[in-house]
């Protein structure tokens, strides 16, 4: 056996090599949203086009762990990055997920036919030739709306197949739960003639609704989602299906028509919907016009509890039996229905003008939020102090004590903000509606 050898006991000794050590490059990642694109197209032949429509822009980030980063992949050819890419595509797409391109060619083979073999188990809720609908920009095609209750397996795999548009584009949306009867799609469906003859049903959009039960028999139902496909956004389609839906609560007689949770953009399309009904509903024209009347001789401005240009209860009361719009969507709708019925050069315009000013201030201050004039006062006791006081409410409804955070130095500039932007989408909304009967009557003329 050999014997270890020892170190030399010469104490002049050769200096040691240094070994040289190289440092990798950090991988800072990439933004999923950056590096990942996603393409919607309808045919074999716009696959990999590139004028195919991209979606843009799509939040990926939420998708791919906490920092929405991809990590790995820099110049990579071949190999597996660290980021698990399947996985986090699979919590997009599910099953649908195909893994190469000729699978995903393969798809429109076999399912040319599915939309057109799915909606055949619904009821067609309103069928309009679209030149005969003056706001949708269809020359020749028809629409129709397909109401499809969940529950059933057409329905539910028909929703499985559009859970990854809910994810990528509907915010803050979650998949329904496709095994409840009270969830109900409305599907907007496009029928046009291809080249061969054909007549297949393209969908431009889709909504889900739910079915409440009211007290003692009726039902109420809320809008949850509502999507119209990227292409063909801002042609129409999205207030055309939000009138059906309307139509369709006002047919059934259901309690109310409200929505989850509304964007902006989408409770300005709602709100010039309900403006066209409001403006043909007979019994409201009344309160309408007592009002202006009462603002152009100066009775409201002057009033310090008149700053909603509140309608009688009874006004209220009709819209909602008739019209199925809730009191808090009605009150939205009715500033504009009294900015409508005032010329831009009436003296009383500034007097409006200061009254949604008024209104405003006053919701963000917790005037609206039920805290109006009320005061809760803590009581003496040897039970439990927590669950123990009274709350009353003083006379005339004084003003709350619910008070903004005193420590923002830019409160006023805030609240001057937000009063300019109703007043913006006041005058837009008023634009919008006062075009679209100028169009009516133009195409009755």
């Amino acid at each position: 056996m050999a014997q270890k050898k020892q170190p030399s006991a010469d104490p002049v000794t050769e200096p040691k090599k240094r070994r040289r050590v190289s440092v990798a490059d950090v991988d800072a990642g990439v933004e999923a949203k950056d590096c990942i694109k996603i393409y919607l197209v309808s045919s074999k032949e716009e696959v990999g086009v590139s004028d195919s429509f991209c979606i843009n822009p799509v939040d990926l980030n939420s998708f791919f762990d906490e920092d929405g980063k991809i990590y790995g992949y820099q110049e990579l050819k071949r190999g597996k990055g660290i980021t698990d890419l399947k996985s986090a595509l699979q919590s997009i797409f599910a099953e649908t997920l195909v893994e190469s391109k000729d699978d995903f060619l393969q798809t429109f083979s076999t399912e040319t036919h599915f939309i057109r073999s799915a909606v055949s188990t619904g009821e067609v809720i309103q069928h309009k030739a679209s030149n005969e609908h003056s706001h949708v920009e269809l020359a020749v095609s028809d629409l129709e709306v397909v109401r499809m209750v969940v529950g059933n397996m057409a329905t539910g795999h028909l929703y499985s197949c559009l859970v990854p548009l809910v994810l990528l584009l509907v915010d803050g949306s979650n998949p329904i739960d496709v095994t409840d009867p009270r969830w109900e799609l409305y599907l907007l469906i496009q029928k046009k003639e291809d080249q061969q003859g054909d007549i297949p049903n393209r969908l431009l959009g889709f909504t889900a609704l739910y079915r409440f039960y009211h007290y003692p028999d009726s039902t109420r139902i809320r809008l949850s989602q509502i999507l119209i496909l990227p292409p063909y956004q801002r042609k129409g389609y999205g207030s055309y299906l939000v009138e059906v839906l309307s139509n369709v609560a006002i047919a059934e007689n259901v309690y109310d028509f409200t929505v989850e949770e509304p964007l902006d953009s989408f409770q300005h399309v709602r709100t010039c919907v309900d403006i066209k009904h409001l403006l043909a509903f007979e019994p409201i024209r009344h309160a309408i016009n007592s009002a202006v009347l009462s603002l152009k001789e100066g009775k409201l401005s002057k009033k310090i509890h008149a700053p909603r240009f509140v309608p009688p209860l009874s006004a209220v009361d009709d819209v909602r039996k008739t019209l199925k719009i809730n009191k808090k969507q009605f009150l939205q709708c009715w500033e504009i229905l009294i900015y409508l019925s005032l010329g831009p050069a009436d003296k009383c315009i500034e007097d409006y003008f200061t009254i949604i000013s008024n209104r405003v201030r006053a919701d963000i201050l917790g005037k609206d939020s039920g805290t109006a004039g009320k005061r809760l006062i803590d009581v003496p006791t040897t039970y439990d102090q927590e669950m123990s006081f009274v709350m009353f409410r003083s006379k005339d409804s004084e003003p709350s004590s619910v008070q903004m955070d005193t420590t923002e130095t830019n409160q006023e500039q805030q609240l001057q903000q937000l009063v300019d932007l109703r007043i913006r989408e006041i005058k837009l909304i008023a634009q919008k509606v006062s075009l679209g009967c100028a169009s009516s009557v133009t195409a009755k003329e």
